[in-house]
């Protein structure tokens, strides 16, 4: 069974509305070398990005009658930097400000609705954190298969430096 480091960072990917980039899956394809790029920037080293595949999933909870989701996960590996809550927060909002370029747009949406892209940052390492923005590890990541199934296989796959 593969183990995650101290150092290491997960961010869920989701979408099932279409964004400039196309479909949803389209949409996840294109913001992946985009978050990669985050990541590294904000980070400000080199980092070992591994990723799952697309998972195409049903949704869970909110609306009904809302098209299923795209969904994938990317691990990262290597942090040098010790957790902090000020870089997690740091890192949601740059998490949050690449959403937006996707579309998203929080003030209108409803809970679990549709949505054009969702980065949720699922854990760093481990820090354990109870902010009104954020929480870590995310507190229903354990419940949901569409994060598990994709965080298990980038946990065993291929990487990019």
């Amino acid at each position: 069974m593969p183990s995650i480091d101290d150092a290491s960072v997960a961010v869920a990917l989701g979408a099932n509305q279409p964004s400039a980039a196309g479909s949803p899956r389209e949409t996840l394809l294109a913001v992946r070398p985009l978050l990669e790029e985050l990541i590294k920037a904000w980070s400000a080293q080199e980092l070992v990005c591994r990723w799952s595949s697309l998972y195409d999933t049903a949704p869970v909870g909110g609306p009904p009658d809302q098209p299923s989701y795209c969904n994938a996960v990317m691990l990262v590996e290597g942090m040098q930097a010790p957790p902090s809550v000020a870089a997690a927060l740091e890192l949601l909002d740059a998490l949050q400000g690449l959403e937006q370029q996707f579309g998203r747009n929080r003030s209108q949406e409803k809970r679990w609705g549709p949505r054009s892209l969702d980065l949720d940052l699922l854990f760093w390492g481990q820090l354990r954190l109870e902010h009104p923005r954020l929480m870590l590890p995310h507190p229903r990541l354990h419940l949901r298969t569409f994060v598990l199934a994709p965080l298990l296989e980038a946990m065993q796959g291929s990487s990019t430096p």
